[in-house]
Order: structure tokens, then C-alpha cells, then sequence
């Protein structure tokens, strides 16, 4: 496990707003829980040629402190994925009281991105390397009419899924298994190896059904791209075994296409 770095990359002082010198203060580091809507953002992460959640929360950060400060999540969410509990965290030296950055962040925020909850955390504390595991959640609205009220927030199909069949299918998926199979393009990870703790379908009143997976970590699109081929199981397109040939194929050719960024979420990170 990697420890928080001692000090941020940029350390200015701001004694014209009243606060005292980063020398006379300690620094602190402090953990964000963030929830957002991720449709009109490029991801997480800095991009160079589209606004991201980091630099909206940067920028809204230098405002309150006076100073750039670099936030770190716990891992990228892509462009379109929305988070009920992206942690963050960074490092400080200023006095002012946890609850302002809760308040004081959501009162610059745009609407569609705020602060649930600031504390404390010790020296120690990564959003990222620290995290043992994440939960993510995609939802599909199945049913014949599409919902304009949730139209950037699911995948919306109008074709039956056998429900049966879908969980059937993520049972193979439970445990330790190489996921290159269902890895997108572009990714430099030493190992694509990822142990997942639990994965369920669940079927809601409504026409929606919902995927949920915690494992201790994930690949790049590789939710989206086992969602994507379940679906063409749940409608009986694929038996219901292919999950695990692909998994020991790992050809990403093999398997389904990639399920829409509006449905994903991530749900929560576990420490």
C-alpha cells in the first residue's frame, strides 16, 4: 500500500483572506465522499481536451483555500459514469473547520456534482491506494417504453431478459479470474487478474433490473463489457457457459459489445 504523500504539489500561503502561514499550521488530510452525475463530464481524471469532475473540484477547492490543490480519487470513473460514493482525498495546511469544505464546496459546485460528507482522515489515508474494494452498479430500464426521466442514467431495452439466464451467468464471474477477456482497449495495468467478491442480478418493480458487482478492482470497461455480453445471454443470443469460455479465452473479441456509460455507477469504496 503506497502512503499519502506528505505534501501537496503546490504549497502557497493566502494571508490576505485570513488564514495564518502553511508553516504555522499542520497539514491535514481530508477525505471527500462524492456523488455525481457524470453525463456532461469526460470521466474523472484530468483530460486535456474535456472538462472532468477533478478539475471541477479543483478549481472549486482554489477558490475556498486561496491555492491549487491537487485532489486524488480512488480510481477514474469514464466519461458518462456517474458515482453515489467516489472518494477522494487531499492534503492541506489551513485551519479551517472539516464542515467548510462539505458547505463550502457545495455552495461553488455546479448542481449535478456535490460533497456528501468531509472528515478527517490520518496522514496515512489514499482514496486510491488504500481502497480494498469497490462496488459498482448498472441499471437497465427493460421495459417497452422509454423513460425520459432516467434517459441519462440507464439503458433503456425494450426486449425481454430472462433473468434467470442473466444470474445464471454471473456466477461464472465470482472469484478469481483473468479479465482480459473483457478489458477494453487503451489500458497499461501490469495484471489483469481481479478477484470479485460478489456479483448479483436483481430484478426491481418497474421494468428495471440491476447489476451489482464488488470486487477488488476493476479493469478498464470491464463492467460495461460484461454487462453488454450478458445481455446477449438474457436474451438468449449467447449460452449461458460463454461467460466463462471468453473469461478463458481472454479475447476481448469473443465477447459482447460495450453497455452504455449512462447506466454505470459507482456505488461505493471499501477501506
Amino acid at each position: 500500500m503506497m502512503a499519502a504523500p506528505t505534501a501537496p504539489e503546490k504549497d502557497s500561503s493566502n494571508t490576505s483572506s485570513g488564514f495564518q502561514t502553511a508553516a504555522a499550521q499542520a497539514w491535514r488530510t481530508i477525505r471527500l465522499t462524492l456523488e455525481y452525475d457524470g453525463s456532461g463530464y469526460h470521466g474523472w481524471q484530468r483530460q486535456p481536451n474535456g472538462l472532468t469532475i477533478q478539475e471541477v473540484l479543483e478549481a472549486a477547492l482554489a477558490k475556498i483555500l486561496g491555492q491549487e490543490v491537487r485532489v486524488h480519487g480512488s480510481g477514474r470513473t469514464d466519461a458518462g459514469v456517474h458515482a453515489l460514493g467516489q472518494v477522494a482525498h487531499f492534503r492541506i495546511a489551513t485551519t479551517l473547520p472539516v464542515t467548510a469544505f462539505r458547505d463550502g464546496l457545495n455552495s461553488l459546485l455546479p448542481r449535478d456534482i456535490a460533497v456528501l460528507d468531509a472528515q478527517e482522515a490520518p496522514a496515512t489515508f489514499h482514496a486510491r491506494y488504500a481502497a480494498l474494494a469497490k462496488t459498482y452498479e448498472y441499471r437497465i430500464l427493460n421495459r417497452p417504453v422509454r423513460s425520459p426521466l432516467h434517459l441519462r442514467t440507464c439503458w433503456w431495452l425494450n426486449r425481454p431478459l430472462d433473468l434467470h439466464r442473466l444470474q445464471a451467468a454471473t456466477q461464472n464471474i465470482v472469484g478469481e479470474h483473468d479479465f482480459a477477456g473483457f478489458q477494453a482497449s487503451g489500458s497499461d495495468v501490469k495484471t489483469t487478474v481481479r478477484r470479485v467478491l460478489k456479483a448479483t442480478w436483481e430484478e426491481q418493480p418497474g421494468g428495471w433490473k440491476y447489476f451489482r458487482i464488488t470486487a477488488n478492482g476493476f479493469l478498464r470497461g470491464m463492467v460495461r463489457n460484461l454487462v453488454g455480453t450478458m445481455v446477449q445471454v438474457g436474451w438468449g443470443k449467447r449460452p449461458v457457459e460463454d461467460v466463462a469460455r471468453i473469461l478463458a479465452s481472454g479475447d476481448r473479441r469473443q465477447a459482447g459489445p460495450t453497455a452504455p456509460a449512462a447506466g454505470l455507477f459507482l456505488v461505493a469504496v471499501i477501506y
